[in-house]
């Protein structure tokens, strides 16, 4: 089967699971967000990438009463190739507000390489510590004590998956929360009583595939598969995205439930060491209760490959080393 033809089929599988959902924070530049879907990918394309996103979800949009107003969410993520760790190491820090729940993370990776056919495949892991803030509520019943209050607390977890690369597609795959750490807050009245919110378990699943159309011109579709497992919640979307020379692209996409997408980005500095993307999100369910944009604004930069500086050994008909 051409590899193009594994996209479809995937698609065709992850079709009847797909509800409209959000439970991570959804960012439409998901092909160039590698690391933050899965550990496995830390290191594996041989150099080391820094990225940078920022999502303002449903612009102007407005809370009904006290905390709310548009979700936002912060993004800086590194993947890195180690070659004594016979792999890669990554880091993802983020910032997600939403409502009166302000999250803040970091993750550490490291992802194991093995060479499979023309490919890498990296198989990761990771572990860190999530801030989890709940603003002030306003109760249904006037004097509710058990509304979480300006409280906050912190756990430690972990995630797991695999990544693999090829020169012209990739696969990958992430599980968050393993250890399903849960979360206590203080109520109105700050007493022993706390209400606790359990941390869910999210799978991603992720694909794409480079198809030369001609010299001057590449197209990659891509599809992006989320679940929150706990919940048995879904979010599928798929698009493509076409470049120019190696210099310039653009996009376009379908989140199934919640929007179509856009997307325009250029290269910049020498190997296209620099990369700039914007995307934009035009909401097309629940339009009642949601502003019509969104947008999102990623910047990347890559450092040249290593190169390999051991010198090969000299061998002789009379010594071998």
């Amino acid at each position: 089967m051409h590899k193009s033809g594994y996209l479809v089929l995937l698609l065709g599988l992850l079709l009847p699971f797909c509800l409209q959902a959000q439970q991570l924070p959804q960012f439409s530049h998901y092909s160039f967000n590698g690391q933050f879907i899965s550990p496995g990918y830390a290191g594996v394309k041989g150099q080391t990438e820094l990225n940078v996103l920022y999502r303002y979800q449903w612009l102007g949009y407005d809370g009904a009463f006290d905390a709310g107003g548009s979700p936002r969410a912060a993004l800086f993520s590194v993947s890195a190739p180690v070659s004594a760790l016979k792999g890669g190491v990554g880091l993802v820090v983020m910032k997600d507000e939403i409502g009166a729940v302000d999250v803040f993370y970091t993750q550490l990776a490291y992802s194991h390489h093995v060479s499979i056919a023309e490919g890498v495949l990296g198989i990761g892991i990771q572990g860190g510590l999530t801030n989890m803030s709940k603003g002030g509520y306003r109760a249904n019943d006037l004097g509710d004590n058990r509304v979480p209050f300006n409280s906050s607390d912190r756990k430690f977890d972990m995630g797991a998956g695999l990544w693999y690369q090829h020169s012209r597609w990739y696969v990958g795959a992430g599980i968050t929360n393993l250890l399903g750490s849960s979360y206590e807050f203080e109520n109105t009245d700050k007493n022993n009583e706390v209400g606790t919110v359990s941390g869910e378990k999210h799978l991603m699943l992720t694909g794409g595939y480079e198809i030369e159309l001609s010299r001057a011109v590449d197209v990659t579709p891509t599809v992006m598969f989320k679940q929150d497992i706990n919940a048995g919640v879904n979010s599928l979307e798929v698009g493509g995205r076409a470049t120019f020379n190696d210099k310039f692209w653009g996009g376009a996409g379908y989140r199934f439930g919640e929007a179509v997408t856009g997307m325009l980005g250029v290269y910049l500095l020498k190997d296209n060491a620099l990369s700039f993307g914007y995307a934009f999100d035009y909401t097309t369910v629940g339009t009642n209760a949601k502003s019509a944009t969104s947008h999102e604004v990623m910047l990347g930069y890559r450092l040249p490959k290593p190169r390999n500086n051991t010198r090969p050994p000299v061998r002789t008909p009379r010594y071998f080393f």
